[in-house]
């Protein structure tokens, strides 16, 4: 059984951490409801690139990533700081998950395609 990297036990912590702060600690309502999918942590532990689903629009998830990408970013660093057992914090990087979208696409169409199947028996 091969064991998981450094990156990807990190990145699996700070995924961990930063759902919670985004859940207790940080009260502003104009980021909603966030989830975080996932966190790729570089080798040499310098960036975080933490991917995020919301609900709403593409131009709102747009909104909150730059939301996040601002002093929210720092402030988050910051708690992470507090939170783990790291010497160097890796700078974050959010950015919207766009893959649950296209994968309700994906589906509306198979569905799209199955139902004109039933409709058409000729096919």
């Amino acid at each position: 059984m091969k064991e998981f990297a450094r990156t990807d036990r990190i990145g699996s912590e700070m995924q961990r951490e930063l759902a919670d702060l985004l859940r207790e600690d940080v009260k502003d309502p104009r980021l909603g409801l966030i989830t975080v999918q996932a966190v790729r942590v570089t080798r040499d532990l310098a960036h975080a690139k933490v991917f995020f689903t919301c609900f709403g629009t593409a131009e709102e998830a747009r909104q909150r990533e730059g939301l996040l990408n601002g002093k929210l970013a720092g402030f988050l660093r910051h708690e992470l700081g507090t939170r783990m057992a790291l010497r160097t914090v890796p700078e974050l990087h959010f950015v919207y998950d766009e893959s649950i979208e296209a994968g309700e696409r994906l589906s509306a169409l198979i569905d799209r395609a199955v139902e004109s199947e039933r409709s058409d028996p000729e096919s």
